[in-house]
């Protein structure tokens, strides 16, 4: 457990310093190529860390018994994810994307409708699901490591796009929420958080190969397989 903590501490950590504090003199001194390089390995390196020490981690007792009740509780909460985060790939101005200024002008549709951070909302539910069927040591950590990168994460990048993008992000961030359905429960339009036909399919299928590819790497079987 104290080398699985250590590992998420250097895996989230190392995230938020070179995202923000050390991203601008890095930057200046090898360029937006040689930042990428150092930013991916360091990232690869300290995941690849957290996996290891998490299959390495002791299995520890349950703090709830979980049953068919949280189970589908989260099955459902992983489909939310999973349209989220496929959902997210589309006309998205917060990924780091030729023409992000113009997507950011345009009037939100879909899961962007919804937040505009629908990525990282996905990873956050990601944790939440997976905390409430595995509630051990282990899983906590990871889970909420995962999640607090999420959130805080892209809070700090409303910052950084804001620096970056200038008037076209704040124009963006006045037309879309961060706590997602904020607009629509403030009196917003509904319609428009409609993900789409495309993203529902492609939400779908990634929801039922990930919860189906659970029991390919000894894990327990996984949402609505666990039914059939």
């Amino acid at each position: 457990m104290t080398m699985l903590v250590l590992a998420l501490a250097a895996f989230v950590g190392t995230h938020f310093l070179l995202s923000h504090p050390l991203r601008a003199p890095l930057v200046k001194s090898i360029g937006e190529n040689g930042f990428s390089i150092v930013y991916s390995l360091v990232a690869f390196a300290t995941f690849g860390w957290t996996i290891w020490a998490f299959r390495g981690a002791p299995v520890t007792a349950p703090l709830w018994d979980v049953g068919d009740g949280l189970w589908i509780v989260s099955t459902a909460i992983m489909l939310a994810a999973s349209i989220l985060l496929v959902g997210s790939f589309i006309g998205n101005p917060a990924l780091p994307a030729p023409g992000a200024a113009e997507a950011a002008r345009k009037s939100p549709r879909g899961v962007l409708a919804i937040t505009r951070h629908p990525m990282m909302w996905s990873f956050a539910l990601w944790g939440v699901a997976h905390i409430l069927v595995a509630p051990n040591q282990a899983t906590l950590a990871l889970c909420i490591a995962v999640a607090v990168l999420a959130l805080v994460g892209s809070k700090l990048q409303d910052g950084k796009k804001a620096r970056l993008m200038g008037a076209a992000w704040a124009e963006w961030e006045t037309k879309t929420s961060y706590i997602p359905f904020a607009r629509q429960l403030a009196g917003g339009g509904w319609w428009a958080a409609w993900p789409g036909r495309t993203v529902m399919l492609g939400g779908i299928a990634l929801w039922l190969i990930a919860s189906y590819a659970h029991s390919w790497f000894g894990w327990p079987t996984a949402g609505m397989w666990r039914w059939f």
